[in-house]
Parts: structure tokens; sequence; C-alpha cells
């Protein structure tokens, strides 16, 4: 099919979720088709190679997991880059998950919201001719080539850091980070900084992005370290 979409495959057996995938997706600028069960994803496969699959640990006759492997095998689907959305939530399912060649893993309930946010950063890493150059996250917009941020579409004011700040935590939305983390990526692991600038940092960003009593995105998460979470906190 000739098109300039990016298309993004389902396959999940829960067809209300289907419908809220679809919905979400279509409306962020995908190209989306759905697959019941591991077998009719594995044909949709080959008859549309997809730019990127989003699949349901637990299907029907054949097994996300199963479905991830085979992908993983055949030189043709090696590299089409795959999420992983289940209800497991212990690490050594992660883990499993991972191990089987997924580019990374969502936990049921999400947000739509994070779904889109983590289709895009697995994009840009691992497909960057199809990564949008702008990233969204609930009521923020950054545009990486214009180097400008929104939110509410009124224009917010950034520091370099705070903008590569910013951009890192829109990259992997909701994921909490520690201090020593975010230094090693945003700073640099070659550079030697206390890991209290990080707090500098923070409150900067969250000044910037709250000045008109907007709700905090930024969660401080006690003894671990930083998110972006829309429940804030």
């Amino acid at each position: 099919m000739s098109t300039n979409k990016t298309h993004i495959l389902i396959v999940e057996d829960e067809a209300p979720l289907v419908e809220l995938l679809r919905y979400n997706l279509e409306r962020a600028g995908y190209r989306v088709s759905a697959a019941g069960d591991g077998e009719a994803a594995m044909r949709a496969i080959d008859e549309d190679r997809p730019d990127l699959v989003l699949l349901d640990w637990m299907l029907p006759l054949m097994s996300g997991i199963e479905v991830c492997r085979q992908l993983r095998r055949a030189p043709g689907t090696a590299n089409i880059p795959i999420i992983l959305l289940t209800a497991r939530g212990e690490e050594h399912d992660r883990v499993r998950g991972l191990d089987a060649g997924a580019d990374d893993y969502v936990s049921k309930p999400f947000s739509p919201a994070e779904l889109i946010a983590r289709i895009r950063a697995v994009l840009r890493r691992i497909r960057p001719a199809l990564a949008d150059e702008v990233l969204s996250y609930a009521d923020l917009t950054m545009d990486l080539v214009q180097h400008r941020v929104t939110r509410q579409g009124k224009p917010v004011h950034l520091g370099p850091t705070e903008f590569r700040l910013l951009r890192h935590f829109m990259e992997h939305p909701g994921r909490v980070f520690t201090r020593e983390q975010l230094l090693d990526s945003v700073w640099g692991r070659d550079v030697y900084i206390e890991a209290r600038t990080v707090d500098v940092h923070i409150r900067r960003l969250r000044v910037a992005l709250n000045v008109e009593g907007q709700p905090d995105l930024i969660r401080t998460v006690r003894a671990a370290g930083y998110a972006l979470d829309a429940q804030g906190g």
C-alpha cells in the first residue's frame, strides 16, 4: 500500500482496546491495521510490512512472545520495532519480553498519550527516518527542529539544559530516573557535576512549565528520582 504515513500493526484480541488504540493512533497521524491473534499477525506482516508492531503478550493461537521470537529470527522482519502490551508487570516478565526481542514494554492499563510517546521514542531510536520531529505529552509539545516548547499552545521559555532535560523526559514518559541517570543522559558521562545540580535544573524546569499555575508534570519520587507524569506530584 502506497502511503507516507508510518504504519503501525496492533496485535490484540480485545476488540474495545483495538478500537481505542486505532482511534488515538490515527489521530496522531499513523496508519493503523490490526490482527486478533498471533497467526493472523504473521500473515498480516507478510502482506503489508508495518513500521512498528504493538504486540499483546497474551494472544490466541500463538503468544506474543512467540510472535516476537519468530519476527526476530526472520531476516525480513528482524528489524521491525516491537512494543509489548501486557498486564504482566513483574520484573522477570519484562526481562523475558525484552530477551525475546521486544524494544519496549508497556504495562496495562496505560494512557494513550504515554503509549504514543513511547512509540515515538522507539521509532526515533531504532528507525530515525520514521521519527516525528515533534514530541507531545499531555498538553506539552516540543518541536525539535525549531527548538521550541509550548504548553496549551503558549510558548515555554527554557534554557539549553532544561530543554535537553525535558526532551529526555518526553522521550521516556512515566519512567523514573535517578539523578545519576539524568546526569549521564543529559550532561554526559564524561562531565563531573554534583548530583544535586539536577535538582536545580528540575526546579527551573518546573518554574518554566508551571508559569500559569498549570498542574505539575514533573513527579518527584522520594529516594528515587524524577519522572514526567501527567498525574504530577
